[in-house]
């Protein structure tokens, strides 16, 4: 009698094969960390061979991919998929390309609510009710999160529940859950103890499973004897398919093979052993971060966003602040060194890592102390833009869960770009040479972040960029610092496509320009 693995074992086309036209498909992953490579790549297969699958809604809650051929990027084809309902764009841009050009229907919801959204499928539940989304471009006041004229219908609306406004987001069937693992043991069980995430692996199978649909699951390899039972994270009972990949495909991230700091516990002293020779040099992105950094405290729970924020971290490690403070990630890594680029999502002797809708729940009902964002557009109310640029799409991916809620944001990013060069003399700034590009704008592209929301709730928001400190208030943005050696008329008013509150204006501090 075969045991239960045998049965689920097959290879990545035939599981490819497994999915019909018109299917509802749920991918899990994180950038590539726990992302099924081979599967994606084999759906990809499947269908330049001419055999379908055609007319899929595609839904995935992070972004999963490297820009260019991998992740869902596999999907990327006019007429494999019809309707593509995901968190983070940007690295997936051809399907980007077909939102933009309404070739597809498309929806950008934020990251965490379509993780939490699995779980009320698997649950039953008419769909997820939540605050976070309220006064952005997801409202349905708004846009309802449409990227196109081509996306008509309504998945998410406006409910009043205690005297209080909240969004409702629609659950719906899915057929088929793409998943992935590090190990199966003999009855079919999930482990992930060599992954950089958990993700959403269980919220996805058990959506699928109650949906009466199927779950495919890659794997590195196969146990010989059962796995312990609290090391289980998907049961054997929920999975249709299993598929053992091939090395290439089974990266812990899209830029490391293996990296075991991404799953075991820190060797010494944190800041000593990650950061002995990595310093920012002087510049916009170290000015920066130094008065970012000095709004993160002692104790503090914080997140930092990608790119320019990433460099708040290096300067925590200068200060040996490290082991004072306990970085996260919103893919569920707590503590340790958050990575940066295709490695995103996975941090660095982290203390523990938690399924990513847990880490939301969290993150939504204000758990984070601090939090640092980019911010790509900025107006005269506070309002932010980083997910949609002309013919581009990014998505908000975490942003609006991490931004709406954190109790103090920093929103990271020097007041021009394209070009913008920049000198320190004497500890004072030097604007060498303008960015071409103006970030605050009269009216944003897209409303990321609500500022008249944020206003509102009295938190602590502020702009930081390398020659200026504004801060939000409920008139709208407020000038408070200005870096030595700038002239206020020329190089920063005269600049920006709005006059902002002007009132008692003190100098950045010193240590930024030293």
């Amino acid at each position: 009698m075969k045991s239960r693995i045998d049965r689920l074992l097959c290879d990545s086309d035939h599981a490819a094969r497994l999915i019909r036209n018109g299917q509802t498909v749920a991918c899990g992953g994180f950038v590539g960390a726990a992302h099924p490579e081979a599967l994606t790549a084999a759906i990809e297969r499947r269908f330049k061979s001419g055999d379908g699958p055609e007319n899929l809604t595609l839904v995935y809650g992070a972004g999963q991919g490297d820009g260019k051929s991998r992740g869902l990027n596999h999907l990327a084809h006019e007429g494999l998929v019809r309707r593509v309902i995901g968190g983070h764009w940007g690295l997936v841009p051809g399907l980007g390309q077909m939102a933009i050009s309404g070739k597809i229907e498309a929806y950008n919801f934020p990251q965490g609510v379509i993780c939490q959204l699995f779980r009320d499928i698997a649950a039953g539940r008419p769909g997820c009710i939540t605050h976070v989304g309220l006064g952005t471009f997801i409202d349905p006041e708004s846009r309802g999160g449409r990227l196109n004229a081509a996306t008509a219908k309504e998945l998410v609306s406006r409910i009043e529940l205690d005297g209080r406004t909240w969004l409702f987001y629609r659950a719906f069937s899915i057929d088929v859950g793409l998943i992935r693992a590090t190990a199966a043991d003999p009855f079919g069980n999930l482990i992930m103890d060599e992954e950089a995430v958990i993700g959403e692996v269980l919220p996805i199978a058990q959506a699928a499973h109650n949906c009466g649909g199927k779950v495919i699951a890659q794997v590195r390899r196969l146990l010989d004897r059962p796995a312990p039972p609290h090391q289980v994270r998907v049961p054997g009972t929920l999975v249709d398919q299993i598929v053992v990949s091939e090395e290439a495909d089974h990266q812990q991230t899209f830029a490391e093979s293996l990296n075991p700091s991404y799953f075991s516990s820190r060797p010494g002293n944190i800041a000593q052993h990650e950061f002995h020779s990595e310093r920012l040099p002087a510049g916009v992105r170290r000015i920066i971060a130094s008065r970012a950094c000095d709004e993160l405290l002692a104790g503090a729970v914080a997140n930092l966003g990608i790119g320019m924020p990433e460099g708040v971290a290096l300067i925590a490690a200068e200060r040996q602040m490290l082991d004072q403070i306990t970085l996260t990630v919103e893919s569920g890594p707590i503590g340790g060194i958050p990575a940066g680029g295709l490695s995103f999502g996975a941090s660095a002797w982290p203390e523990a890592i938690i399924d990513q809708p847990a880490q939301f729940d969290f993150y939504d009902g204000g758990g984070l102390d601090y939090a640092a964002l980019g911010a790509a557009q900025v107006d005269q109310h506070g309002n932010v833009n980083v997910s949609k640029f002309h013919d581009r799409v990014a998505g908000v991916g975490g942003f609006v869960n991490i931004s709406q809620n954190a109790r103090r944001v920093v929103f990271c990013g020097a007041l021009t770009s394209g070009g913008l060069d920049v000198e320190i003399v004497d500890s004072q700034l030097r604007i060498i040479r303008e960015g071409s590009i103006r970030k605050f704008v009269d009216q944003v592209e897209q409303v990321s972040f609500s500022g008249d929301v944020a206003a509102r709730s009295g938190r602590d928001i502020l702009f930081v960029t390398e020659r200026a400190v504004f801060e939000l208030t409920t008139k709208g943005l407020r000038l408070t610092e200005v870096a030595p050696g700038i002239d206020v008329q020329t190089q920063i008013l005269n600049l920006m496509d709005f006059l902002p509150i002007i009132g008692e204006v003190r100098p950045m501090a010193a240590s930024c320009f030293q």
